[in-house]
């Protein structure tokens, strides 16, 4: 079995499923023996980020710490995965090129679906205003205009959903054909 280094960036509004969908598929990939790390937003803005705020410029410094650290991990044959909100296109875009085997995954979700899945209350905290730049409330999530995989989280599983990235990424080569489907 084998595999070339791809950055699987998720991208979505808060609570729209990125996470799920990202431990599904990290989960998937270690059981078949694949090379896999997972950059979560939450977990990275504690660990590698710490000290930085929601402005937009430590938000775009935020995600290009992730996008460096998954550079660093594709061009080592690793697949890594990147479950971030990564509200701004621009930012992306940057990851993209500096990547270069970057495959974007839109996690499509309607606000009021995200609002009702809030488990930390945060929509609620920034409707009531006392969180300010929340995307989604009053700050922009620029949705990616040729994503290579839409993932709609109110219509599918995470399972369903982790399937069609799989597809994508045999599709278009970072996933042998040696590598049984079945093994996912």
């Amino acid at each position: 079995m084998s595999q070339k280094g791809v950055t699987i960036w998720f991208t979505g509004l808060p609570s729209s499923g990125k996470s799920t969908i990202a431990r599904v598929l990290e989960r998937r990939f270690r059981q078949a023996g694949l090379k896999v790390e997972l950059l979560d937003g939450d977990v990275v803005r504690t660990n590698l980020s710490k000290g930085l705020g929601f402005s937009k410029e430590d938000r775009d410094a935020n995600i290009k710490r992730i996008g460096f650290v998954c550079h660093l991990l594709t061009r080592n044959d690793v697949i890594a995965i990147a479950a971030a909100i990564s509200p701004y296109r621009e930012v992306r875009d940057y990851n993209r090129r500096l990547i270069g085997n970057f495959v974007e995954v839109y996690v499509k979700c309607s606000i009021d679906e995200c609002e009702k899945r809030d488990v930390k209350g945060l929509f609620k905290k920034a409707r009531a205003g006392e969180i300010t730049g929340f995307t989604g409330v009053d700050d922009p999530y620029e949705e990616p205009l040729h994503p290579e995989v839409v993932c709609d989280t109110e219509k599918e599983s995470a399972d369903q959903s982790a399937e069609k990235v799989i597809r994508k990424l045999e599709e278009l080569g970072y996933l042998s054909e040696a590598s049984s489907h079945s093994s996912f």
